[in-house]
């Protein structure tokens, strides 16, 4: 067993406006296993971050589903 594989992943979201639009993204990500933290930048009418720490290694495929489930899409850095 790995004794430390804390990860810590950055994502572009795309369609935020607002501080309820944060707290969705930020709800969604956290309800994720192993997420121990997240930090939501928000860039109204731009591209926004969110890092998120975890004690796992958590796929953008994972993160891009709980953002969708908040209703706006990552984006890739090369987009």
């Amino acid at each position: 067993m790995s004794a430390n594989t804390a990860s810590t992943n950055t994502i572009n979201i795309s369609g935020m406006t607002c501080g309820h639009c944060v707290m969705s993204v930020t709800e969604e990500i956290e309800s994720l296993p192993g997420v121990t933290g997240v930090d939501v930048n928000l860039v109204a009418g731009g591209l926004s971050t969110a890092t998120v720490s975890s004690d796992r290694e958590i796929t953008t495929a994972e993160l891009s589903e709980a953002v969708a489930e908040a209703g706006y899409a990552v984006v890739a850095d090369n987009a």
